[in-house]
């Protein structure tokens, strides 16, 4: 308790510690004093933007999910309603088979529900093709319990669809591999309809007959980037906002919590009435340890994937045709060490300025190897990448490599259940909450999300000791 006011402190500055400090001031204007500890030189987590060939471009997360209102709602609570942008295209390729094959239309996740599109695509085999319809007569795969993404869909409708349209999906978004990932978890529209239904092919029509037609774009950004968000989160939250500060341990006393903070021999302590924990999985755990080891025991099981993102600009001489779709995906299967190349400026219409400004990503989990390069050839390899697909001649005007280590939690199976094991355990130290990409979602709305449960934990907390 500081004079009047009770005294919350925030472990991580990411986009859900931000989001979490700002929650809190909704709910208690001036009552509460709220604290932001990062450990970084900068606050945002994996949303960073910076210039490339003059333009602002993302270096992390370059776009959030326009169908889930968090992220827009807190963008535009924050005074950044005006600078929401949609795609100009969300066309999509898989690089397979030694071409850029547009992805079918039809499909939930990779999973195809319009046998005439996937094979128009040419992104299976022939044979791969003819696997898919056995689905309807094979018995049915009735899912009791989690299973892996690529244990399921295998089954039903055979290994080409796991292997050149679900695992670079998946890969895209998780860095992961389908035969570890949570179906529950990563796919559970997907999971719901496969513990009832015996065809996956019709159960994946009716999900795609029941989208809104008229949803509007599954994107959206902003225009300086989504690395923008947070420094306007943080701004609207009031809180003290603390970077290169590292909290090394947290107790439990007699009134509320202890966080040692500083070099060992300098240690500084903060005392708090409330603590939201807002960092990843493992120094989550370190932190639990000692007051809510069940929590940390789970925590220290989620596997995280590493990677980086070489951003490229271009001449538009550079390449025989102008890209004209959002960008491509790369199943692992090819061999390739890029898995995913999204084409900004013909996504993002507004940072074209004459030029072809893209992103490579490299790494998925267990390609760790691929990343102790030095920049300079990832950079090469970015750009073998784009003359072998693209056909781009020549030197970029400028580049940038941005190294995400420990990025990506891991939704493998078992997800869920871990989570709310985490979760119960939290609920029994009063004034403890917990957030981030861990539990319930990696995009941002997904981690606002969070950020909102965890401060309104709080804040019921507080006002039971009437504060």
């Amino acid at each position: 308790m500081e004079g009047n006011r009770a005294h919350v402190v925030v472990i991580g500055g990411g986009i859900s510690g931000l989001a979490a400090a700002w929650f809190l001031r909704q709910g208690t204007s001036e009552r509460v004093k709220v604290t932001v500890l990062e450990g970084g030189s900068r606050v945002g987590g994996k949303l960073y933007a910076s210039e490339v060939a003059g333009v602002s471009v993302d270096a992390g997360a370059e776009a959030m999910l326009a169908r889930r209102p968090e992220g827009k709602d807190l963008a535009r609570a924050v005074g950044l309603g005006d600078d929401l942008v949609s795609p100009g295209t969300t066309r999509s390729a898989v690089y397979t088979r030694g071409a850029l094959r547009f992805l079918p239309k039809g499909q939930v996740m990779g999973v195809p529900a319009d046998l005439t599109e996937l094979a128009k695509s040419g992104i299976v085999s022939p044979g791969g093709l003819l696997r898919v319809p056995l689905d309807q007569i094979l018995p049915p795969t009735l899912v009791r319990t989690d299973v892996s993404v690529a244990a399921y869909i295998r089954a039903r409708m055979g290994a080409e669809v796991v292997e050149r349209l679900v695992e670079p999906l998946l890969g895209g978004v998780y860095a992961g591999r389908a035969d570890m990932l949570s179906l529950e978890a990563t796919m559970p529209r997907v999971a719901a309809v496969a513990r009832s239904e015996r065809s996956l092919l019709s159960a994946a029509r009716q999900l795609v007959e029941e989208a809104p037609k008229d949803a509007g774009p599954v994107f959206t950004s902003l225009k300086n980037g989504v690395g923008g968000l947070p420094e306007a989160v943080a701004k609207a939250s009031g809180a003290d906002i603390r970077t290169g500060v590292t909290v090394r341990e947290l107790r439990r006393t007699g009134s509320g919590w202890q966080l040692v903070t500083g070099p060992v021999p300098r240690p500084e302590i903060i005392e708090a009435d409330a603590v939201i924990v807002a960092v990843p999985g493992t120094p989550a755990a370190r932190l639990l340890g000692v007051e809510v080891p069940k929590a940390a025991k789970e925590l220290a099981r989620i596997d995280y994937a590493s990677m980086a993102v070489v951003t490229l600009a271009y001449p538009l001489s550079a390449f025989p045709e102008p890209p004209a779709s959002s960008g491509y995906l790369v199943p692992p299967v090819e061999g390739r060490p890029v898995k995913a190349v999204t084409f900004s400026s013909v996504k993002w219409p507004h940072l074209s300025r004459d030029l072809v400004i893209l992103r490579c990503s490299i790494g998925r989990i267990g390609e760790e190897h691929l990343l102790q390069r030095e920049d300079t050839e990832l950079v090469s390899l970015a750009m073998a990448e784009m003359a072998d697909v693209m056909g781009a001649h020549g030197l970029p005007v400028d580049t940038r490599v941005t190294r995400w280590g420990g990025a990506l939690p891991q939704y493998n199976v078992g997800h869920l259940d871990r989570v709310a094991r985490v979760r119960s355990a939290v609920a029994l130290q009063p004034g403890l909450a917990v957030c981030g990409a861990a539990y319930d979602g990696i995009g941002i709305p997904a981690c606002v999300g969070t950020a909102r449960t965890a401060a309104a934990r709080i804040l019921d907390h507080l006002s039971q000791r009437g504060e």
